[in-house]
């Protein structure tokens, strides 16, 4: 698939099959200067979303990885004041040690903010933060301005970023914060969208293996018990797998002989069900 931009415009990149839906509120996000909330079971393509603006649109992407522990100042900014005291004890540093700034180093969003271009900035898997760092990272990106309290000094942005937020809607997200968003749930792709998918990452893939490999993939997310589906990524992986094992034949896989399971299924339990469920299903 061809990365296309046109005017600015998101249509597309080389790994990533966008639907008319997302394309159209990616867009206009973006004209509205909003953050874009996107929710969905893992594996939809939340995260890869920013990387296909990122490549289509010819822009840096900056990621903040969200964890359950960070702080907000985290994202913004970091003062390193362990080196600012060695420095300070040893005197072999090029730093000014009495400038506090030299010891200033610049977070996730701060790096968003100082750019001297447009950036994406995806902020991924909000829903690990809790509802202060939500909120009040929010009240930063609308301002598009924080303080660095040890250096009294006040960062805006030279540009507002394209601001993708993706969660695993493992948590709810305050009222503040959904009203502050445009919004977008990737649902998992059905089985024609889920072939162009595995089409654009095997362009030389046979008819057999698309329309069995996928069929079977489906089946499988079917399991009773399964706690983690697998998903695209997974799907790839394994088309990846049986297409680089000599010895694998379709129709086996039409069979029921499903190999590497270990590929689709990640959790130990999940395996077990896996295989007990494919050991009943052969023929």
């Amino acid at each position: 698939m061809k990365v296309e931009s046109t005017d600015g415009m998101f249509t597309g990149a080389s790994k990533y099959v966008l639907d008319e839906e997302l394309a159209k509120i990616v867009n206009i996000t973006m004209a509205l200067e909003m953050p874009l909330l996107l929710k969905g079971e893992p594996g939809t393509g939340k995260t890869m979303l920013a990387h296909a603006i990122a490549e289509a649109l010819n822009m840096r992407l900056i990621v903040l990885n969200v964890k359950s522990s960070m702080k907000l100042v985290e994202a913004l900014y970091q003062y390193d004041t362990l080196t600012r005291l060695n420095d300070s004890r040893f005197g072999d540093s090029s730093r000014d040690v009495s400038n506090i700034e030299d010891y200033i180093k610049m977070g996730k969003i701060g790096q968003a903010f100082v750019a001297d271009e447009r950036v994406v900035l995806l902020i991924d898997e909000i829903d690990k933060a809790d509802t202060d760092f939500q909120d009040d990272m929010l009240d930063v990106l609308d301002q598009m301005e924080f303080d660095i309290i040890e250096i009294d000094k006040t960062i805006r942005a030279k540009h507002r970023p394209v601001i993708i937020i993706t969660s695993n809607a493992k948590k709810d997200l305050s009222d503040p914060f959904l009203g502050r968003c445009n919004f977008h749930h990737i649902a998992f792709p059905e089985p024609d969208m889920m072939r162009k998918i595995v089409t654009v990452h095997f362009p030389d893939i046979s008819r057999d293996l698309l329309e069995n490999s996928v069929k079977a993939f489906y089946r499988m997310r079917e399991f009773r018990g399964v706690e983690k589906k697998p998903a695209t990524r997974e799907l790839i992986n394994w088309i990846r797998a049986l297409e680089s094992d000599p010895d694998f034949k379709i129709k086996d896989l039409i069979k029921g002989d499903i190999p590497y399971l270990g590929v689709l299924f990640k959790k130990s339990p999940d395996y077990a069900i896996a295989r007990s469920t494919v050991s009943r299903m052969r023929i």
